[in-house]
């Protein structure tokens, strides 16, 4: 245990005296006023212009264990690594979150939200490990630290600063204020007390108890460039703070954990309840092998990509959830619940391993969630995606809202067989595309029977119900010896320039006798 630093000292290492005292800051924010049991989560993005699916994944569990606990989610923006920052990035991340739905409380009484801008917390807590000697400054240049790495590598040693490496780790007043006085600034290191032979014993929510070897090194809390704590010691301030009670990551965070307690612990607080998140994963194409999903390779690592291309949200939410929770699909099957919201997720069941993320199975979540909306809500869902992201083809299909809504009314009357082709508002309009005429593309390598054509068009009335439309059919094949079906395609394919589509009838109707008559006579 090293002494700790007068307070004229500590004014001076951090650049001014601390705001706060830790009472003074424990009082500014008090215990929250919720339901035993409840869940106070966040979701705290680094502003670097990217929402990764991952990170849908993350705030996915946050939002979901908030309210099914009627707890608290909170979005807190970490923003000390100024290199990283991206100018618009916070708003991507918050038009990503609204774009799905997941709305945060940012009760003011816990901010700010933004870690620059809560400086004067992390240096009155600074302060009091200064004082306590729990901490201390270090005036390392980054080029001797650099030399520290070196010498460690060549020797075999653990890179860092710990140890007989720590040069400053016993540093006392007097060289401290020699440093200043040369114009130095510190950054202020943890005085750890950890040793690695030891065990220290976590526990995660998902993988339950687990143990690492404990934390010796004198990682930096507050940054000597700009004054701003690194993401270990504002996480600690923040969660205890905020009120924290879940902290929801990826495993890669795993190895921080013994710091983390260790940092909680050394305050004397009671650190969050971590679930650490398993990658998600893809089947590469190339190897046919399982592999982390990947920013360069994979563009449906991207949010933003999901947005424009016209992924219903809430089938992406679905999906997640799947994977997330083992036991929903079967209840959702079984019709024990409708969304996911309505199902309790229990953090155990996440699973720990590479949870596969398989766009084949995306597109069935959306064909089915496509598949429950009443058309008014699809027709909305598809012009709002068209007037954000669509071509000036798409807008042009959008024009005519009430030719579009027939359109997709088509097969969605009997709710027992409604058709599940649609699987994107984008593929929708592809889908359709052959009734607008500037999109229609005559199918002229099909081997009609301009027979069948001219006969059916001789007979043809729009107005025709749907069994006096079906005997001209029947009349048309007997007279030319031919089966009903072979009339009927060679209609299909005449009007659409495909051999799959809808009911025939329905799209013929909706086509209006005009464009009918144009389209046969363009095969003959």
């Amino acid at each position: 245990m090293r002494n700790g630093l007068s307070k004229d000292l500590i004014a001076r290492v951090l650049g001014g005296a601390p705001k706060y005292t830790l009472e003074e800051l424990e009082a500014k924010f008090p215990p929250r006023d919720l339901k035993e049991g409840a869940f106070v989560t966040r979701f705290a993005p680094s502003p670097t212009g990217y929402m990764h699916i991952g990170n849908l994944y993350s705030v996915l569990i946050d939002f979901k264990l908030a309210q099914q606990s009627n707890g608290v989610f909170m979005l807190r923006i970490e923003d000390t690594d100024t290199k990283r920052e991206v100018e618009g990035a916070v708003d991507v991340v918050k038009s990503a979150m609204s774009s799905f739905g997941f709305k945060y409380n940012n009760d003011e009484k816990y901010g700010p939200y933004y870690q620059s801008k809560r400086k004067d917390i992390y240096h009155s807590v600074a302060a009091y490990l200064l004082e306590k000697g729990l901490a201390y400054p270090c005036f390392l240049k980054p080029e001797e630290m650099d030399e520290i790495r070196k010498k460690q590598t060549a020797a075999g040693f653990a890179t860092g600063i710990y140890g007989e490496f720590a040069r400053d780790r016993d540093i006392g007043e007097e060289d401290i204020i020699k440093h200043l006085d040369n114009g130095e600034t510190p950054s202020i290191r943890l005085y750890s007390n950890g040793n690695p032979n030891n065990r220290i014993f976590c526990k995660d929510a998902v993988r339950g108890s687990v143990s690492f070897p404990e934390n010796n090194e004198d990682l930096v809390l507050i940054k000597s460039n700009d004054g701003l704590p690194t993401y270990h010691f504002a996480h600690l301030c923040d969660d205890h703070f905020m009120h924290t009670t879940h902290v929801v990551r990826g495993e890669e965070w795993l190895p921080s954990l013994p710091l983390h307690y260790q940092l909680f612990r050394m305050m004397g607080w009671t650190p969050p309840l971590y679930i650490h998140t398993s990658t998600l994963d893809k089947i590469d194409a190339e190897t046919g092998k399982q592999r982390k999903m990947s920013k360069r390779k994979d563009p449906e690592c991207n949010v933003s990509f999901f947005l424009a291309e016209g992924w219903p949200t809430d089938a992406v939410i679905e999906y997640l959830g799947n994977i997330l929770a083992s036991g929903y699909e079967e209840a959702k099957l079984k019709g024990q619940v409708k969304t996911f919201w309505d199902y309790e997720m229990k953090p155990k069941k996440i699973p720990m391993s590479g949870a596969l993320f398989d766009m084949k199975k995306l597109e069935w979540w959306a064909k089915e969630h496509i598949a429950t909306l009443p058309v008014d809500v699809l027709v909305k869902n598809v012009v709002d995606w068209a007037n954000k992201y669509g071509s000036e083809d798409n807008k042009k299909q959008i024009a005519d809202v009430k030719y579009l809504t027939a359109v997709l009314s088509i097969e969605r009357d009997n709710i027992k067989r409604i058709r599940k082709d649609f699987i994107t508002w984008k593929q929708t309009l592809n889908e359709v595309s052959y009734f607008w005429d500037f999109l229609f593309t005559p199918n002229r390598e099909y081997p009609y029977n301009k027979d069948v054509l001219r006969e059916f068009i001789a007979t043809y009335d729009e107005n025709d119900d749907k069994d006096t439309w079906w005997q001209k059919i029947v009349y048309t094949a007997e007279k030319l010896g031919l089966k009903p079906g072979e009339v009927a395609m060679n209609l299909r394919v005449a009007m659409t320039g495909r051999t799959n589509t809808p009911d025939l009838y329905s799209l013929m109707s909706v086509l209006g006798g005009a464009r009918v008559k144009e389209r046969i006579n363009i095969m003959l």
